[in-house]
């Protein structure tokens, strides 16, 4: 039996399996091929920040890794890319991300959030996924790239046809990656045409004035942008919501005293953050970790989810704890790699919960069973049901 069997349906009982059996494990991968996971809190920090340890499926042994297939005007991104490409195309875009331009994204994240409980109404029952956790993350992203409205739903329909691809339609994510990249390139030609002012403008500029950024890593940029930006969101809001249902407790201490959610969102993403793995790497050369020696260009899954849940690191990690110091988590990564956008994913999930418990003081979850996603790259749910009404209703 394969010691991944079961991941997707149970993983942190799957996870506990692995931890408590051996530091690494040599498994198959999801697209049927052989890989190899870490999962142990010290291995897998040690490991994202490992040079050894590559992005570019350049280094994948031939016959191998399948994964995701883009065209390369999509794929020259920063996924699949290491120093020193990575270092200068993460500098370009990282101004976007900081501390000081997320902070005056506070007040239109809010109002957006707003905007989409007030379509809620008083009262009711609502897949709240559908609902609120998705369209909040699409519209900040979008409005934040410059991407007209119009467009916004069809891009949703995309990346869930790649996340979670459907066995009955077997052509549907060609068909997805075609629309992308028909998509984004009349959509830079806009802009190139008549600039505005947001990210997408700042970026060709970069690109048209220099030669810093080529015409592949400028639309490959984009991309992951909205795809990362979005999707990442989403689950982290979806989880979130769903955590505090489940925990009561925690819920009322938060309706108690709202201040203690900024930390709380560490908690949230460290006990069910937003994907399984990390993004795959591959070894330039022959790496040993916990004793244990990978060959160079096998691939190696990294999980931070199996790491946040690592009692080694934190006490008791199967329990919620909104008080808990839950610094360190490595859901958003560690590294070089650390994820961009993670200023941006806690705000939103920070002011996406404020709003929705200030707004509905009678939240519950509805009725019907609680499907996970099936994918490793995406961990969230398909639905989240619930039943709501504003306070004296």
């Amino acid at each position: 039996m394969d010691p991944a069997d079961g991941l997707l349906d149970h993983p942190y009982d799957v996870y506990r399996r692995l931890r408590e059996s051996a530091p690494v494990h040599r498994i198959t991968g999801p697209d049927g091929t052989p890989a190899w996971i870490v999962t142990r809190y010290d291995d897998v920090r040690a490991a994202l920040a490992d040079p050894r340890l590559s992005l570019d499926k350049r280094h994948a042994t031939a016959g191998t890794y399948k994964g995701f297939s883009l065209p390369p005007a999509l794929d020259a991104n920063l996924l699949n890319m290491d120093p020193p490409d990575h270092t200068r195309v993460r500098r370009l875009v990282g101004r976007a991300f900081t501390p000081r331009r997320v902070q005056q994204l506070r007040t239109p994240v809010r109002e957006t959030a707003d905007r989409l409980l007030d379509a809620l109404g008083t009262h009711g029952t609502a897949d709240l996924v559908a609902a609120y956790a998705a369209p909040l993350p699409i519209t900040v992203i979008c409005d934040l790239l410059g991407i007209p409205a119009g467009h916004r739903r069809d891009f949703r329909e995309w990346t869930d046809t790649l996340i979670t691809p459907d066995p009955a339609r077997p052509g549907a994510g060609r068909e997805a990656v075609a629309a992308m990249l028909g998509f984004f390139t009349e959509l830079l030609a806009a802009k190139r045409a008549e600039p505005a002012d947001d990210l997408l403008s700042d970026l060709i500029a970069v690109r048209d004035e220099g030669d810093r950024l080529s015409e592949d890593e400028l639309m490959s940029l984009a991309f992951l942008i909205l795809f990362a930006g979005y999707e990442n969101t989403v689950q982290l809001i979806g989880n979130s919501v769903l955590a505090l249902l489940q925990h009561p407790e925690q819920l009322a201490a938060v309706r108690e005293d709202p201040a203690q959610l900024a930390g709380a969102v560490e908690e949230f993403i460290r006990y069910e953050g937003p994907a399984l793995f990390a993004i795959r790497r591959f070894p330039v050369e022959d790496v040993t970790i916990a004793g244990v020696t990978i060959p160079a260009g096998e691939t190696v899954w990294v999980s931070p989810s199996a790491a946040n849940r690592d009692p080694a690191r934190f006490p008791e990690p199967d329990r919620l704890d909104l008080t808990r110091d839950a610094s360190g988590h490595l859901a958003l990564g560690h590294g070089i790699h650390y994820c961009l956008g993670a200023p941006l994913a806690r705000t939103e999930t920070e002011i996406a919960l404020a709003a929705l418990l200030e707004r509905f003081p009678e939240l519950a979850l509805g009725e019907g069973e609680l499907r996970w996603r099936r994918s490793l790259r995406a961990r969230g749910l398909v639905a989240l049901p619930v039943t709501y009404a504003q306070k004296n209703f």
